[in-house]
């Protein structure tokens, strides 16, 4: 398992203070929150190596609120997100201590916590590193519905034991998920009858385009906010 040069390209400034919502714990676990409790349905956001604290993530998050949810971004990294700019501890040093497939555990107690507070279904959307603890997450139904965005460390395998629909929404060039890839992917869930899926590949951009854009840059801005078009339009699908 390794990180690779797109996986850490475009990195985000880092605000703790950003967002609409604010900051509160969950389960035991430092989380930005937007939206009402009230409405008892909730998305869980899984972020990219640089953790909850990007802007681009929480103006996410904030929108996916704005259409009625309960949005929930964790702290997955426990303050510690991959910071490039540390030449002692390269991306491969840093994996080793936030592997997606362990940290996915994270989420449990989280999970837990808004079951307990009245929530009555859950989804989650993650983007690159977050892809594969939403996969996990899928995998053993802790979640109702799923979204995965240029998803990295994800395998067949991981998409055979999917219970849950799921959306994968993928870059034309990317290391990580190349568009054969995802068509492996969907392969395997067009033999899973029982699960509902959509699979996407946007034109023209990269891998970590929908969260790591450029504000500059109008057709991945583009591409971007339809990326979070469709996976708030998902969501409404399965958890309205």
């Amino acid at each position: 398992m390794s990180l690779g040069p797109q996986c850490c390209e475009n990195a985000p400034t880092l605000s703790s203070s950003c967002g609409g919502g604010h900051v509160e714990e969950i389960g035991g676990v430092k989380s930005y929150v937007s939206g009402s409790l009230d409405s008892k349905l909730c998305v869980l956001l899984v972020s990219d190596v640089f953790g909850y604290e990007a802007p681009n993530l929480r103006k996410i998050a904030d929108k996916v609120a704005a259409a009625g949810f309960y949005v929930v971004v964790p702290d997955f990294f426990l303050g510690d997100p991959f910071a490039p700019e540390n030449t002692e501890r390269p991306a491969l040093t840093w994996l080793k201590d936030h592997a997606p497939d362990e940290r996915f555990e994270i989420a449990k107690p989280v999970i837990e916590d808004l079951k307990a507070k009245g929530v009555s279904k859950i989804g989650a959307a993650g983007f690159c590193w977050g892809g594969k603890v939403v996969v996990e997450l899928a995998k053993h139904a802790y979640v109702q519905a799923a979204v995965i965005l240029h998803p990295s460390f994800v395998t067949v395998e991981d998409i055979n034991g999917v219970k849950v629909p799921i959306s994968i929404l993928g870059a034309e060039t990317d290391h990580r998920s190349p568009p054969e890839v995802l068509k492996q992917f969907e392969d395997a869930l067009k033999a899973k009858s029982e699960v509902d899926f959509f699979v996407k590949v946007f034109p023209g951009v990269s891998h970590g385009w929908s969260l790591r854009y450029q504000d500059g840059d109008e057709p991945v801005v583009k591409c971007a906010k339809e990326a979070h078009q469709d996976t708030l339009d998902w969501f409404i699908k399965y958890l309205k």
